[in-house]
C-alpha cells in the first residue's frame, strides 16, 4: 500500500534514537525498518494532473500584492486565529505588518535588526510578535505602538523561535551554537538550555506544548519534552535522516490531526528538496513514526512548505511549497506518482516562503525580489 498502517506507535522504526533513560525503542520486537517513498516522480516541472487541479485548491486569482519590501521576504505568517492580520520578514531586517482586508494596507514597518531576520512568531492574542535574526538577537515587539520592547543578546545567529501554546510567557529560541532556549518573555532571562548535534534550524509546538520538534543542519529532526510551567526540556527521540547528504530542515510543521495517518502528524522539508510526512505519537513523547517522503528538485536557497487546509477529508494529505522556478506548488502526498495537483504563477523569482490565513481562504506567497502575493481561494461547496 501507499501508507504504511500501524497497529501502535512502535511497530514501524526509522533511523530513531532513543534519549529516554526509561525506554529503549530499540529493544524489543520492532517490525521491519521499511519505508515508503515517493521520490521517483514529483518534480517543480510536474504539471498539474489532467482532471485539473483539485477544487479544494483551485484559486481565483490575485487578492493583493505587497512589493515595498526591498529585500529577499524569507520568512511570511499570518496571525493566530486570523484572518486578516500578516506579517513578513526580510534579509534587510525589517519586519513588515500588515492587513489584507480590503483596503490591504502596511499598519506598522518594525525596524531593529541590522541582519536577515531568520524567523518571527505572533503571541497568542497576537498583541506581541518575536523575532530571531543572524544578528545574535531576539527581540520582542508590541504592535499597538509598533516599539521594540525587548532585546535579548546572544553569542551566535539565532534561527528559529516560537511562543509557547499554553504559556505565552516562555520563548522558545533555537541557534547557530546547537542550542534550544527557553527564555522568560517578561523578563528575557534564559529558564533551560539543551544542546542538540548541529545548529536549530526550524521547530514548532504541539498543540499541548508539551512537545518541541526540532530540525537540524544536519537533517535531524528532534522530539523534546518540555514542562509548561517551568520550561524544563529534556531530549525524548532523535530522528536520523539515512542520506549520504546531510541538508538543513528548512521546514517542521505539526498538525493535530490527519485523516490519512489517524492522528497528529509533522511535516518537514529540507532544502535539498525532500518532504516527509510522520506520525505523531504523543503519548511516547513524540515519538515519529515515517510514513511518506517525495522528493523534489534540489534547492540552492531555503524554501519553506506547509500544510495545506484539511479541506476535502475524502482527498489525500496535501503539502503546499515554493520553488526556485518562480512558481507555487500544491502536492498530495498520497499519490506516488503525479503528486502536483495545481501550480500559482505569478511571481518572477524564487519563491522562498508560503502561509495559509485562518479563513483558510487566502494563501500568501513571498519571493526573493521581496514581493508578497496573497492569493484568493475559489469558494468550494
Amino acid at each position: 500500500g501507499r501508507w504504511l498502517p500501524s497497529s501502535s506507535p512502535l511497530s514501524l522504526l526509522y533511523e530513531v534514537d532513543s534519549w529516554s533513560s526509561s525506554r529503549d525503542l530499540r529493544s524489543g520486537n520492532l517490525a521491519s525498518s521499511h519505508r515508503t517513498s515517493f521520490s521517483s516522480t514529483a518534480s517543480d516541472s510536474d504539471q498539474p494532473r489532467r482532471q485539473g487541479p483539485e477544487p479544494a485548491y483551485s484559486f481565483v486569482g490575485m487578492h493583493c500584492i505587497f512589493d515595498q519590501c526591498k529585500a529577499a521576504v524569507t520568512i511570511l505568517k499570518f496571525g493566530h486565529m486570523s484572518s486578516d492580520l500578516l506579517a513578513y520578514g526580510a534579509s534587510d531586517g525589517t519586519l513588515t505588518v500588515c492587513t489584507v482586508s480590503d483596503p490591504p494596507k502596511v499598519i506598522k514597518l518594525l525596524n531593529g535588526h541590522s541582519k536577515d531576520v531568520t524567523d518571527f512568531d505572533f503571541s497568542s492574542n497576537n498583541q506581541y510578535i518575536a523575532s530571531s535574526s543572524m544578528d545574535k538577537t531576539v527581540r520582542v515587539w508590541e504592535l499597538t505602538k509598533g516599539d521594540c520592547i525587548r532585546v535579548i543578546y546572544g553569542v551566535s545567529s539565532q534561527l528559529c523561535i516560537r511562543f509557547h501554546p499554553v504559556n505565552n510567557n516562555f520563548l522558545s529560541v533555537g541557534n547557530a551554537n546547537k542550542e534550544i532556549t527557553v527564555f522568560n518573555f517578561s523578563t528575557g532571562r534564559i529558564i533551560k538550555k539543551l544542546v542538540v548535534d548541529s545548529e536549530v534550524t526550524s521547530m514548532d509546538h504541539d498543540h499541548t506544548g508539551q512537545l518541541l520538534f526540532c530540525g537540524d543542519a544536519q537533517g535531524c529532526i528532534y522530539s523534546i519534552s518540555m514542562e509548561s510551567h517551568s520550561g524544563a526540556l529534556s531530549r525524548s527521540h532523535r530522528h536520523r535522516t539515512t542520506g549520504k547528504r546531510k541538508c538543513p530542515v528548512t521546514t517542521v510543521q505539526y498538525r493535530s490531526f490527519s485523516l490519512l495517518a489517524g492522528g497528529p502528524v509533522l511535516l518537514t522539508c529540507t532544502q535539498d528538496g525532500n518532504l516527509s510526512f510522520f506520525s505523531v505519537a504523543l503519548e511516547i513523547q513524540g515519538y515519529l513514526t515515517f510514513r511518506c517522503s517525495l522528493k523534489l528538485a534540489p534547492r540552492v536557497h531555503s524554501i519553506r512548505a506547509s500544510f495545506c487546509p484539511l479541506l476535502s477529508l475524502e482527498k489525500g494529505e496535501y503539502i503546499v511549497a515554493g520553488s526556485e522556478d518562480s512558481n507555487v506548488y500544491f502536492y498530495d502526498l498520497a499519490k506516488p506518482k503525479h503528486s502536483c495537483v495545481n501550480k500559482l504563477q505569478g511571481h518572477r523569482f524564487p519563491v522562498v516562503a508560503v502561509a495559509w490565513n485562518h479563513g483558510e481562504n487566502l494563501l500568501a506567497s513571498s519571493d526573493l525580489y521581496g514581493i508578497v502575493i496573497v492569493w484568493k481561494r475559489a469558494k468550494t461547496s
